[in-house]
């Protein structure tokens, strides 16, 4: 009898090892029924203020959708990106990419958490009540729904420097894109769907001057409209919609566009630039449902990059600071 009992030994001492290298947080895992009993009214005042700040202004669910990739891509998708700069630590807000950004969407943010609170006052996450409402905005601008898988808690702090280094910029090449998205465990299809964010919302001339006067991977007359947008110096902060043709729609516009070489940043362009995305590219431009289901696919995978979950992290009552602030 004594084998057995060693064996019996070896396989605990293994189960306990297995448990120990569970990573911080995997005691909970998200679910999309997660407030269904503790705060079932939290999807329909998301959306509820979402839909009225979509029918004032269209860029707030772009500026939303924005907020919610620049989390996730910076220690996961915790709510730092919403964090204020205090005294003692610098917030992601002014650094890299988020420079010159999404100011209306963190007052979006506030309006839903206000709300939020008044109906289910410290249960929700500001985590989880971006990803609501980037679902949300999607959805109110024509695009496709789904499930979000809740559950997140919200970060005690932010990351400044992950904010200037893991967010690829517009300059970007397509390697550059690619080991991006891999070093947040997604693929190069997910580059591909959730890219196509970029049919709705504006960019900033200082972010696609080089495309105007410098890519020769651009239509003649595409580039001299970004021309007429940009000028060659000064007007750093004048704007362009990232699809013209329906800037306030979310369709698979943006697609088409890149197919015919009028990409507006140059890291759109090398999505279609005759290299491994071009013929994903080309499905997307000719099937919006194509499109549609890989986007919603993509936006869940891009939602579990890094989650706080369990005993790790906070419910902030201010998503603008930690509650110990």
């Amino acid at each position: 009898m004594a084998v057995p009992r060693l064996l019996l030994a070896a396989a605990l001492v293994l189960l306990l090892l297995a448990v120990g290298a569970l990573p911080r947080g995997a005691d909970a895992q998200l679910s999309a029924g997660f407030y269904s009993a503790s705060c079932p009214a939290v999807h329909g005042v998301v959306r509820q203020v979402v839909s009225q700040a979509v029918m004032n202004d269209s860029r707030s669910g772009a500026a939303i959708l924005r907020l919610f990739y620049h989390d996730c891509f910076v220690n996961g998708c915790d709510a730092s990106v919403l964090l204020d700069d205090t005294p003692a630590t610098p917030g992601e807000k002014g650094a890299g990419a988020n420079a010159g950004g999404s100011t209306f969407g963190f007052d979006l943010i506030d309006a839903i958490k206000t709300q939020v609170e008044a109906a289910c006052p410290g249960t929700v996450s500001c985590a989880d009540i971006l990803a609501l409402a980037a679902r949300d905005s999607v959805n109110l601008l024509g695009g496709p729904s789904w499930a979000v898988p809740l559950g997140r808690r919200d970060a005690t702090f932010p990351n400044a420097t992950g904010a200037a280094t893991d967010l690829p910029g517009p300059g970007s090449d397509l390697d550059r894109l690619v080991a991006a998205f891999a070093a947040k465990g997604l693929t190069s299809r997910d580059l591909a769907a959730l890219s196509g964010a970029h049919t709705v919302g504006m960019a900033r001339c200082l972010s696609f001057r080089a495309r105007a006067y410098c890519d020769d991977n651009v239509s003649p007359a595409f580039a001299a409209q970004m021309r007429g947008a940009c000028p060659a110096s000064g007007g750093d902060d004048a704007a362009a919609p990232l699809d013209a043709a329906t800037p306030s729609e979310f369709d698979n516009g943006y697609y088409r566009n890149l197919v015919a070489g009028a990409g507006l940043l140059h890291s759109d362009q090398e999505l279609f630039n005759n290299g491994p995305l071009d013929a994903l590219v080309r499905l997307y431009s000719a099937n919006g449902a194509a499109f549609s289901s890989d986007f919603a696919a993509s936006m869940v995978r891009l939602g579990n990059v890094g989650p706080l979950t369990g005993s790790a992290g906070e419910v902030r009552l201010d998503c603008r600071k930690v509650n110990s602030s």
